[in-house]
């Protein structure tokens, strides 16, 4: 949440064509009585798009998910992972891990309601209900509501104690039990989460899983995607520079300033391109301090992508 957002989603476009890109989580109130298309909007280059949900009304998720399908989004995803405070008191995200019928119910409702897949976030368990019996009662119950493919992030999240940064990095990553997950239900798509840095432990976990999903790597590392297309699709095309990737930038923040915004709203989702290299400070400086200080944005956007240039 706050973090891939329409302009950050646009940017790691430029890096991948064929990456499933996954909104933030947005929680059913939000969309049904907030401002939906603030929350729908997206560019058209950024498919394949998946929606995240946040919610446990099985009524409320369908009408959203007919939101997404109507909005042209290729998936909608129910967030069974988030172990938020905020969310738990609304009945969302990890703590649903407790109530595996109430998201078969969900999932139900969101599959009568659209065409588009429906897919399921979630974790290896949570406090007090982490034992592999538990989490193939979870599995079997959504997966009687015809959800075939699961998003697995393989960590419990502990309910109490832990903020949610704790309990991304706290509780350790057991890959087995989600390898043994795919191992007993064969016939389901298990995409595996958490923990993961480079292309070649994705190439190696594709040898177990029928996909991975990368989340603060892609974030924090974003030119790590660069080369997604070629070693993981097979794509036979040249890698894209840092430089051409902020270059193809440049139009999208024009018509983002023109309508009233302001660049590091854009930009701050692309201080990790610079991760690596001598320059990296001072590129990172010119996008998130002096940003704010000049009446020449642009101008400072071309500074930044010279200091790629010479990487």
């Amino acid at each position: 949440m706050d973090w891939t957002d329409r302009h950050c989603r646009f940017f790691l476009r430029q890096l991948s064509s064929r990456a499933l890109l996954y909104t933030e989580m947005v929680t059913t109130g939000a969309l049904l009585h907030g401002d939906t298309q603030r929350f729908l909007r997206y560019h058209d280059c950024e498919h394949p798009l998946a929606l995240q949900l946040g919610g446990s009304n099985p009524a409320d998720l369908a009408a959203c998910a007919r939101l997404a399908q109507a909005h042209g989004y290729d998936e909608v995803n129910l967030n069974v992972g988030c172990p938020s405070d905020r969310v738990q008191n609304n009945m969302i995200g990890a703590c649903l891990m407790g109530h595996p019928q109430l998201v078969a119910d969900c999932v139900r409702a969101m599959r009568d309601a659209v065409d588009i897949p429906v897919t399921v976030k979630h974790r290896i368990g949570i406090n007090g209900r982490d034992s592999y019996a538990e989490l193939c009662e979870f599995v079997g119950t959504v997966r009687e509501a015809g959800c075939t493919s699961f998003t697995v992030h393989a960590r419990i999240a502990i309910l109490e104690g832990l903020s949610p940064k704790e309990n991304r990095e706290i509780p350790p990553l057991r890959y087995e039990v989600a390898a043994q997950l795919k191992q007993d239900f064969p016939d389901l798509e298990i995409i595996l989460n958490g923990g993961i840095k480079t292309l070649e432990e994705c190439q190696q976990h594709l040898q177990t899983f029928d996909g991975v999903m990368l989340g603060r790597e892609a974030y924090h590392n974003p030119y790590l995607l660069a080369q997604v297309d070629q070693q993981l699709f097979g794509l036979d095309r040249p890698v894209i520079s840092r430089a051409e990737a902020l270059t193809r930038m440049r139009p999208y923040i024009e018509r983002h300033l023109a309508e009233g915004g302001a660049m590091h709203h854009i930009t701050r989702h692309v201080l990790g391109l610079a991760q690596g290299f001598p320059g990296a400070r001072r590129f990172r400086q010119l996008l998130s301090v002096d940003v704010h200080k000049t009446s020449d944005p642009l101008a400072l956007l071309d500074q930044a992508i010279e200091l790629l240039a010479g990487h």
